[in-house]
């Protein structure tokens, strides 16, 4: 299996000189990255009053790149147009910030998915670390319509970096090929594949970690979920950022940003048409965390929120019914960035941040 050593087109933290660093439990002394002085210039968008600066270039350049409404292509095209990874890079480029270098080895392979279908996985191993090493099994968002372990590279890249773990991110099948329950069948058998193969990947099988974005976020809180029903033993932690956790598409997030960008309602109702095999799978378990999941017993979990996301209430929601059932939470809401923000720590510093949370939770996790 050919590996590569990958230069970070996007930028890891500056401020790492060793695999697990120490600053990632500082974040007040974080040394910020070259393309954080990247601002926009342009009014703030009615949607988006308390936007950042930096936020806002970023969604000016996406705009740019990928006029259209998502809700108004095809899956084929929505696949096809850049992303928001695209967008930063873009904008790295325009202002010749050189992005910094990830000491992390990439590499392939295949893993049986749900019926033993294969699934794509790509392997981020930190560099110059004995092992076995704890490992993070990382689900990509997209609406479980859209995206792929590449366009969520540079969080995955960024994990891997700032934990000293061995990173799995799964390519599941996606929608409308593939309709729910698919893309959660499949989470939860690399999950499983991972745990009882670990040792391939130099991996400790006692310390496994879930991790996942937006639709991503869902499943590393189900896969956790069909862990704990199959009598599979449980991740050490959970990781899930900007989570989808309702089927309500009308609380005061989604009302307060419907229109906002990069994620909107018509977006996530363009979603949930091509997932859904009917509307009532919005009310499954699977789904309906914060309302029809049973979530007691779950691991210790971290959930980090956007503020100008529609996902924002039904995260905090989540927390809220986690710690109602006993469950340890962190909870961070990060305030005057989007829905995506996560893997954007080149230019955002909140996103710098939260990455520094997020590592110091799953380090904490792994002793």
């Amino acid at each position: 299996m050919k590996k590569f050593n990958l230069l970070l087109r996007f930028g890891t933290l500056a401020a790492i000189t060793g695999l697990i660093a120490a600053t990632f439990s500082c974040q007040d002394h974080r040394i910020p990255l070259p393309g954080q002085v990247i601002q926009s210039t342009g009014p703030k968008p009615d949607w988006g009053p308390t936007i950042t600066p930096q936020m806002l270039a970023v969604i000016e350049e996406l705009g740019r790149l990928a006029p259209a409404p998502l809700e108004s292509l095809t899956p084929a095209q929505a696949r096809s147009r850049p992303s928001f990874k695209d967008a930063v890079t873009s904008l790295l480029d325009k202002n010749n910030i050189a992005p910094p270098v990830a000491n992390v080895t990439i590499s392939e392979r295949m893993i049986p998915g749900y019926g033993g279908v294969p699934l794509r996985a790509k392997i981020y191993t930190p560099n110059g670390v004995t092992g076995p090493l704890p490992v993070i099994v990382y689900f990509h968002g997209g609406g479980w319509v859209i995206a792929n372990a590449d366009v969520y590279e540079y969080s995955t890249l960024a994990l891997a970096q700032g934990t000293g773990a061995v990173v799995v991110s799964v390519d599941y099948r996606l929608a409308p090929e593939n309709k729910f329950p698919t893309a959660h069948q499949d989470a939860f058998a690399a999950y499983k594949w991972v745990k009882m193969n670990a040792g391939l990947l130099n991996g400790n099988s006692a310390k496994v970690a879930v991790a996942g974005e937006s639709a991503g976020g869902n499943m590393a809180i189900t896969v956790s979920m069909m862990a704990r029903d199959s009598s599979v033993s449980l991740p050490v932690h959970i990781l899930s950022v900007f989570p989808v956790a309702d089927n309500n598409l009308h609380t005061y997030s989604y009302d307060l940003y419907a229109n906002a960008r990069p994620l909107s309602r018509p977006a996530v109702q363009w979603f949930v048409d091509k997932y859904f095999n009917t509307p009532a799978d919005g009310d499954s378990p699977l789904i309906s965390l914060v309302d029809a999941a049973n979530l007691r017993g779950l691991p210790p979990t971290t959930i980090i929120g956007a503020e100008i996301d529609p996902l924002q209430t039904e995260g905090m929601l989540l927390r809220d019914k986690l710690q109602s059932v006993g469950v340890p939470v962190t909870y961070q809401l990060y305030r005057g960035i989007t829905h995506e923000f996560f893997g954007m720590y080149a230019i955002l510093p909140e996103a710098q941040q939260a990455q520094a949370l997020a590592a110091t939770q799953l380090i904490n996790a792994f002793r």
